[in-house]
């Protein structure tokens, strides 16, 4: 089972985003609150180290990340929504891109573009998609990050089906699965139910 993140204001948020009154700007601002949410969740075992700094009375030493930092992927274009909440409270991060859809006839991933930073292979990675539905892209997405030899990768995303979970569990069960909340199934076509429709229509506008 993937990690469930219940914290209150996570689900909070995860309603919000499942009405579908909620406007663009609002659905846009609440993802970056919950990316930021998802952030701390999911990096609560990142490794520290000390380093001098001089504070407004003396100097001393204090807690800082330890090198290297985990390196975001987002998954294009949905992912975007929930990177800027990950950068909000990670801004050391490198950043990674991949593109990648869903063939609407065939429902296998399709990728168009991926682009690292050239030592992703000494750092974990985070992989961040909003929706986990078939898991046909995540697997995708999930196999290409590999190719570039991370230390470990995580998967985030804010809502997931259990269709989804298992196919990625079953194409990389070395890889932790985040989430906020896993809803009932599939509809017929596809699509996560009672879900909050498309998160990448919801959050640019397109829908």
């Amino acid at each position: 089972m993937p990690h469930i993140v219940d914290h209150p204001l996570a689900q909070a948020r995860l309603t919000t985003l499942r009405d579908a009154a909620t406007d663009v700007p609002t659905f846009r601002r609440v993802m970056r609150e919950l990316g930021a949410i998802l952030a701390v969740e999911v990096t609560r075992d990142l490794t520290l180290a000390r380093a001098p700094i001089a504070t407004p009375l003396e100097t001393t030493e204090a807690p800082v990340l330890a090198a290297p930092i985990p390196c975001l992927v987002s998954v294009l274009r949905a992912g975007e929504a929930l990177l800027a909440g990950f950068l909000d409270v990670l801004a050391e991060a490198p950043v990674a891109h991949i593109g990648a859809y869903r063939d609407a006839k065939t429902l296998a991933a399709v990728e168009y573009f991926f682009k690292a930073p050239p030592d992703l292979g000494r750092r974990s990675a985070i992989v961040l998609d909003p929706m986990l539905a078939t898991g046909g892209t995540a697997v995708a997405a999930v196999a290409r990050v590999k190719r570039a030899g991370p230390r470990a990768i995580r998967f985030v995303s804010v809502l997931a089906a259990p269709e989804g979970v298992r196919a990625l569990k079953a194409a990389h069960p070395d890889v932790e699965v985040w989430t906020v909340a896993v809803d009932r199934a599939l509809d017929g076509h596809s699509y996560i139910v009672p879900g909050l429709g498309d998160a990448g229509d919801r959050a640019f506008g397109t829908g």
